[in-house]
């Protein structure tokens, strides 16, 4: 049997505390991207307190995107219990760019469509959706309404420079 003592310094012992706690802190807010992200929204950006229109404007307007000034639409939705196959496929594009529905299922959201006006490829009508759950952005998307040229994509702004 092995005994082993040590005499503590209080203001030693509080000290080196203090000192993990800011590492710690440091830490975890350079791994939860909380640094600059160069002009690219990050999964830490995306997720945003929007408590009225001119911040909804403004989130959308953080990633490249002009929009109408006023929603287009506005439809109180409910986030199902259960995914059907179409609910999947849209979490996975919530889930790719830093958001997960599954964390809401069951509760009531609000959905807020914008027109957009700066797509620099799309034909067509373009609308910018964010959903919102008590002021905080859950969920978001651009889609193109074309019947011919259709799509749906994350909210960042496409990069149309040709470099991958």
């Amino acid at each position: 049997m092995f005994v082993i003592t040590a005499k503590f310094n209080k203001r030693k012992v509080i000290s080196a505390l203090i000192a993990a706690v800011v590492i710690a802190a440091v830490l975890i807010i350079c791994f939860s991207g909380g640094g600059s992200s160069g002009g690219t929204a990050s999964p830490a950006s995306l997720t945003a307190i929007v408590k009225n229109n001119d911040q909804r404007v403004a989130y959308l307007e953080s990633f490249g995107w002009q929009v109408s000034a006023e929603p287009v639409d506005q439809q109180e939705i409910i986030i199902p219990k259960e995914f059907s196959d179409v609910y999947v496929q849209y979490n996975e594009l919530q889930t790719e760019q830093g958001f997960n529905l599954k964390d809401y299922c069951g509760l009531e959201a609000v959905r807020y469509t914008y027109q957009v006006t700066n797509h620099p490829t799309a034909q067509g009508t373009v609308v910018a959706d964010i959903i919102v759950y008590r002021n905080q952005v859950i969920a978001g998307d651009i889609q193109c309404l074309s019947a011919d040229n259709g799509f749906m994509a994350g909210l960042q702004y496409p990069n149309t420079s040709g470099s991958v």
